[in-house]
C-alpha cells in the first residue's frame, strides 16, 4: 500500500473521552490490514475547502498496529477549526473518509536500551500510546518507560484509567500526569519539573515529545542544557 494513496475509511466507533475529545475507530474498506509503525499518522481529506492546504487535516495514530484494518484517532475540538468542527458536527457511525498514510518517521528506536521519556501535552498522548501498546503487546525487550502528560485538568486526562491500568501491569513503566490548572491527588505543575528531577542524574535516554509548540521548544532546550545530545530528541509537534 503506497502511503501517498487515498482510501476510503469509514467510521466504526466513537466515544468520548474527555469533554473536548472524542475517540474515532476507522476501518479501512478497500484491504485487509491497515499495517504502520507506531508513531506515526495519516492525513483525512476533508471536504472543507477547495484548496489542500484548506481540506487535509493530520492526525497522529492513536492505536496499535493489530494486524486489522482498523486504527484509532483521538481528536480535540478546537475552537474555530474548521476540521475539527467538521469532524464534530458531521461525523457518525457509518460515515466515510478519504485517508492517507501511513505517514511519519516519529518512530521508536531499533532497541530499546536507554530509558524512553515520552513527554506530551493534550492530544500528543495518541502517538504514545500506540508505541507503549506495541512495546507491552509485543513483549519488546524495554528499559524504563516514562510517559509525562501534561494537560490543564483531570477531566482533560485522556486514557487515563487505562495508562493507570498498564503502570499497574508493567513495573518498567510510569505513567506520569501533571496538572496546571487544578490540584488533585497527583503532580500539579508543568511536565518540565518532573523530567528534570528524574534526570538529575543524567541517566542514558531517548526523548519523544508531541503536543504544544511552548511546550516542545522548551523541553528541547532544557533537555541540552541538562547535557543530552538532540540528536536523541525527537519531536511531533500539533497546531
Amino acid at each position: 500500500m503506497s502511503a501517498h494513496q487515498w482510501h476510503k475509511g469509514r467510521v466504526v466507533m466513537i466515544k468520548e473521552e474527555a469533554p473536548n475529545n472524542h475517540r474515532f475507530i476507522i476501518e479501512m474498506q478497500d484491504m485487509e490490514r491497515f499495517d504502520f509503525y507506531p508513531g506515526q499518522f495519516v492525513t483525512l481529506d476533508l471536504p472543507i475547502g477547495e484548496k489542500n492546504s484548506e481540506r487535509w487535516r493530520s492526525y497522529s495514530i492513536a492505536s496499535a498496529p493489530d494486524g486489522t484494518n482498523k486504527f484509532e484517532l483521538v481528536i480535540v475540538r478546537a475552537e474555530g477549526g474548521k476540521g475539527t468542527e467538521f469532524i464534530w458536527d458531521n461525523w457518525s457511525i457509518g460515515s466515510e473518509v478519504l485517508v492517507r498514510g501511513p505517514q511519519g518517521k516519529f518512530v521508536l528506536p531499533e532497541l530499546l536500551d536507554r530509558d524512553l521519556y515520552l513527554i506530551c501535552t493534550g492530544t500528543g498522548i495518541a502517538p504514545f500510546r500506540s508505541m507503549i501498546h506495541h512495546i507491552l503487546n509485543k513483549n519488546i525487550a524495554h528499559k524504563h518507560i516514562y510517559l509525562l502528560f501534561g494537560c490543564r485538568t483531570k477531566a482533560d486526562l485522556l486514557y487515563y484509567s487505562e495508562m493507570r491500568d498498564l503502570e499497574y501491569k508493567d513495573e518498567k513503566f510510569s505513567y506520569l500526569p501533571t496538572l496546571s490548572r487544578e490540584q488533585w491527588e497527583g503532580n500539579t505543575g508543568y511536565v518540565h519539573d518532573i523530567y528534570k528531577k528524574l534526570l538529575q542524574n543524567k541517566p542514558p535516554a531517548y526523548f519523544y515529545l508531541c503536543g504544544w509548540k511552548n511546550m516542545i521548544n522548551d523541553t528541547r532546550h532544557n533537555l541540552q542544557e541538562l547535557g543530552y545530545d538532540k540528536k536523541d530528541i525527537h519531536f511531533e509537534l500539533y497546531g
